[in-house]
């Protein structure tokens, strides 16, 4: 499997995942909607770059590529992320809400709802550089790249396509808004429903799935 087919599936973790995709729809209900959540969006972009770079710089720097002997420690990088995610996934199963209850929604989401196009920057930018899961994917994402020998033209290209396939759940409600216009607000908020309903069920089966994949990937390289 190449570099890029090992990386593009870890940043589908970023794409799904719920608490990245809530805060934007929240943004298009504001009072300047696409401004807002595009500035979220130019923020989010920024930060999973930023980490994603400064991991491969790292790891480069250390020697991580295919020919040296320390690549062994992207093996165990990936083994101990996998089995983080997976320790993630079971907590995130087991706090989910009950038949017949409602997840409550995080309160820092809903201060989203009144945040300006700066706040907005500021709220995508730590959210894509700082929020847990993102950046342990991301690190995984940086070693893989790493490891995998590449020109440094090859690995500005699978770092481009991993941001841009992880900021394509971001997207989507502001590509929705721009399509339907007025009548996105309906369908926005149904999605909004449903993910505060199975936000941790979804998470939970993201986090299992794609542990078991970097576990698998770890093994295979050990």
């Amino acid at each position: 499997m190449g570099v890029a087919g090992e990386v593009l599936p870890l940043a589908l973790v970023v794409t799904l995942s719920p608490l990245n995709v809530l805060p934007v729809i929240l943004l298009l209900f504001t009072k300047k909607p696409l401004l807002s959540a595009s500035c979220f969006l130019a923020g989010f972009i920024i930060g999973v770059a930023a980490v994603l770079t400064a991991g491969v710089l790292i790891a480069d720097a250390v020697d991580l590529s295919g020919s040296s002997s320390d690549a062994t420690w992207v093996a165990v990088v990936k083994l101990v992320l996998g089995l983080y995610l997976l320790v993630a996934a079971a907590r995130k199963y087991r706090g989910r809400p009950r038949r017949g209850e409602e997840e409550q929604m995080p309160r820092r989401m809903e201060a989203i709802a009144g945040f300006s196009p700066g706040k907005s920057l500021d709220a995508g930018l730590l959210l894509g550089a700082l929020n847990p899961k993102n950046l342990v994917v991301g690190l995984a994402a940086a070693a893989t790249i790493a490891h995998g020998a590449l020109t440094r033209g090859q690995q500005i290209a699978v770092i481009a396509a991993y941001v841009v396939v992880a900021a394509l759940g971001v997207a989507g409600p502001i590509v929705v808004t721009l399509v339907l216009g007025e009548r996105s607000h309906e369908v926005l908020d149904r999605w909004k429903s449903w993910l505060g309903r199975n936000s941790a069920t979804v998470m939970a089966a993201l986090f299992a799935l794609f542990g078991v994949v970097l576990i698998g990937q770890a093994v295979a390289a050990l």
